[in-house]
């Protein structure tokens, strides 16, 4: 078999390279990504997704799809599709591999039967808080239930009975009969089915009884001929009980290896966390750009390239650690770098009036699209006598090192002339200045002077008379502190930045953008990287910031090679 090799050597690849040459499989590699569809993916996520399918493609093998679908009452078709899109979203595809945790429900519970004729399971009556409380603790074994040594046979006509929904809710279940002191709590007896009269998404009311993760997930995997189980470092613990239900049914056993799962500063990625910050009002859904939903990061403007690259960047570890989120903003800036279109766009507005320039003259400027991509072209600005430019792109009295626009002073406006500042208005009542009165050089067209004279700053900006009025929305991180779960008493939400959404409902941009669509991705010269959102319509264009110019992490690596 072919084999691509990765550009980074991690322990997982290790452990398939050593199985491959050991013939382990007969070389084959064979992953899946189980998620559970009871809410939206999240970009935690999308490292296990990368992961799984990567590593299948990587070695010529196959990665399935499958829901894990053993909880009807927090699972909805809803959340099945979206998260089919956002894996195909990101780039990959499952083939005709889509399965279902539910798929198998009839073998599960035949392996169960099996179980319990072996001696190895057994039904309990014990209610959920009683199975807690006689688990025991990490320093004290678990005691027995008074229901461990029923017959098979009892066992067997009450597991029966359970499936034919002859017991309430909650009322007994079926569990392992492994060992209660044991110095790992996951293989106390754990509970294998239980009761819960709900309707499923996909089987309806055939089932009342159903599987837990533990006692699912490693048969699936088996059922699936799955030959590396890759998970997060959470589900290490139940390794031993992954193991011990495929050696006692004696099935095909893949092999479960852990990796740490993705920790992001400034981010919660808990999706019980999450679904609070959407109950309580706290974002404006599930798609909101602040959430680190895949759906949300899409309507901010991320591209699955930057996701990809940043999941390649991060690699995959056997310990738990953060990773700092402007490593994922420098990954996103790499990508938009390459592919954004260059427009520009005026956010808060100051109105300047070319004195000497022809009443109703206009001019068309040539503006480069992409300075990364020379393919990308050209386009045409209109240049007219009553511009606007950057409300900070003046000062009355500049400070020290302040290069822009201020009276007397001549600047450079991107692809026009030179233009120097010859008056102020202000309004009366307020002093607020609301209008500058320039002059421009005629001979500076294309923002070069023929006498050689230099300006130390150039200037974007927009025609009055042909900018489109835009509304934008600039986004902060959601929370003010680093590690937003780690926080005190309060709790995550103590921590909400009250800054994370500025709304700025009057802004203009240029003309070209004027067949802009949802999710197109532009760089606002001088700005930053903009969105175009879904709420956007055909009277006004609407903008989220997708993330900055200033690029922190390209900072802290050039430090890091100087320093080498």
């Amino acid at each position: 078999m072919s084999v691509k090799r990765s550009t980074r050597l991690d322990f997982i690849r290790e452990i398939i390279n050593e199985d491959n040459r050991t013939g382990k499989h007969g070389g084959r590699v064979h992953t899946r990504f189980p998620p559970e569809p009871n809410g939206y993916l999240h970009i935690g996520h999308a490292k296990s997704i990368c992961l799984n399918f990567g590593i299948a493609e990587e070695y010529g093998g196959l990665c399935n799809l499958r829901f894990d679908d053993t909880n009807p009452v927090k699972e909805e078709q809803e959340y099945i599709d979206a998260i089919k899109e956002d894996v195909h979203w990101l780039g990959f595809d499952w083939g005709d591999r889509e399965y279902y945790a539910s798929d198998y429900f009839e073998q599960l519970y035949q392996w169960a039967v099996q179980l319990v004729k072996k001696g190895k399971a057994y039904v309990c009556d014990l209610t959920p808080e009683q199975v807690r409380e006689y688990r025991g603790t990490l320093t004290e074994p678990g005691r027995e239930s008074p229901y461990r040594n029923r017959s098979v046979e009892e066992n067997l006509e009450l597991l029966e009975g359970m499936r034919a929904g002859r017991f309430p809710d909650g009322s007994r279940t079926l569990r392992a009969k492994i060992d209660m002191a044991h110095p790992n709590l996951n293989m106390r007896d754990p509970v294998m089915y239980r009761i819960l009269h709900a309707c499923h998404p996909r089987t309806g009311d055939r089932w009342c009884i159903y599987p837990t993760y533990d006692f699912a997930h490693g048969q699936c995997d088996s059922i699936e001929r799955i030959t590396h189980s890759i998970c997060t470092l959470e589900f290490e613990n139940h390794r031993p009980l992954y193991d011990w239900f495929l050696d006692q049914l004696g099935i095909f056993h893949p092999q479960q290896i852990e990796f740490a799962r993705l920790n992001l500063t400034y981010t919660v990625l808990s999706k019980r966390k999450l679904l609070r910050l959407v109950e309580e009002g706290h974002v404006r859904g599930w798609d909101d750009p602040r959430m680190p939903t895949l759906r949300g990061m899409r309507r901010r403007g991320y591209t699955p390239q930057a996701i990809r690259n940043f999941c390649e960047r991060i690699g995959v570890a056997k310990f738990n650690s953060t990773v700092d989120i402007d490593l994922l903003e420098h990954c996103l800036r790499e990508d938009l770098n390459r592919r954004a279109p260059r427009v520009m766009a005026v956010l808060r507005p100051l109105r300047v009036v070319i004195d000497n320039y022809p009443e109703g003259g206009v001019e068309q400027m040539e503006a480069i699209n992409n300075p990364e991509d020379p393919g990308a072209g050209t386009r045409k600005v209109p240049f007219s006598r009553v511009l606007y430019i950057e409300r900070d792109d003046f000062r009355e009295e500049p400070p020290k090192r302040f290069y822009r626009l201020a009276p007397g002073r001549e600047v450079r406006l991107r692809y026009a002339y030179f233009v120097t500042c010859r008056e102020v208005v202000k309004d009366e009542e307020t002093g607020e200045v609301v209008e500058l009165r320039c002059t421009y050089d005629p001979a500076t067209r294309g923002g070069a002077a023929p006498d050689g004279r230099k300006v130390k700053a150039t200037l974007h900006w927009v025609s009055a008379a042909h900018a489109l009025e835009a509304e934008v929305r600039l986004y902060d991180h959601l929370f003010t502190e680093p590690y937003p779960e780690d926080v005190g008493e309060g709790g995550f939400t103590d921590c909400l930045n009250p800054r994370s959404l500025e709304v700025i409902p009057r802004c203009w941009v240029e003309p070209s953008l004027a067949p802009a669509q949802p999710l197109e991705i532009y760089q606002f010269e001088r700005l930053g990287y903009f969105c175009v959102d879904p709420d956007s319509t055909c009277q006004k264009l609407v903008f989220n910031r997708t993330v900055t110019l200033k690029d922190r992490w390209a900072k802290i690596e050039k430090a890091g090679k100087a320093n080498v």
